[in-house]
């Protein structure tokens, strides 16, 4: 939940372009014929999806135990000493580029405890990632890529304060690992505090389709 309202707040922060001012309601059919292509062309080249992993180890129980029978008469230790097992845990999750030289901002949740982490950008190329910041109670992490002396694309921040209920919101992101998405909704609320983080109040919600891989 907090992945997802953080990975909003970037959303809404970078993607917002019309001031208060603008803002007005359509006075004829033509000013409805919208489409919001020219903002994800902006948008999506800044935004990166994040795969991470890392080596679990804990201990397995002998197979012999999975027999109901044998379990009412013997425990663990009578079939001798766990068997040793090793799983690979992994993450993915999505960025967005903050500096042309390689900086990303995430969500925690995304690369916490994790020994490798993935870059891929919008043109699909891969850097290996290092942990540069990370922040547990908001749930944010700063990434840093090297991409030589290459600019990459990024992402302004913008006026969190302009931000209104109702206000149009794209969240791009990499749902289930399937690539770069992009899904629309609206400001369902501002000011939100989320459980757990009672020190902060600067959550926004949406309602736009934010599902795991969209963190960050």
């Amino acid at each position: 939940m907090l992945g997802g309202l953080a990975a909003l707040l970037l959303s809404v922060l970078m993607a917002q372009s019309a001031s208060a001012q603008d803002r007005r309601i359509p006075q004829a059919q033509d000013e409805i014929r919208l489409s919001f292509a020219p903002i994800v062309r902006q948008a999506a080249p800044a935004v990166t999806n994040i795969f991470a992993k890392r080596v679990v180890r804990g201990e397995m129980r002998s197979p012999l135990l999975n027999d109901p029978f044998l379990r009412r008469f013997f425990d663990d230790g009578f079939f001798g000493r766990r068997l040793p097992r090793e799983r690979m845990q992994n993450t993915l999750g999505s960025g967005v580029l903050v500096r042309s030289d390689g900086v990303i901002v995430t969500n925690n949740h995304v690369i916490e405890n994790m020994t490798e982490i993935r870059v891929v950008l919008s043109d699909r190329r891969e850097f290996d990632a290092e942990v540069i910041l990370t922040d547990p109670q908001t749930d944010l992490a700063v990434l840093k890529i090297d991409p030589s002396d290459e600019v990459l694309p990024v992402l302004p921040f913008a006026d969190s304060d302009s931000v209104e209920v109702g206000d149009l919101v794209l969240a791009i992101g990499n749902p289930f690992g399937v690539g770069q998405t992009v899904t629309s909704g609206i400001v369902s609320a501002t000011s939100r505090t989320q459980a757990g983080v009672s020190d902060y109040q600067f959550f926004i919600q949406t309602d736009a389709a934010i599902n795991p891989g969209n963190s960050g």
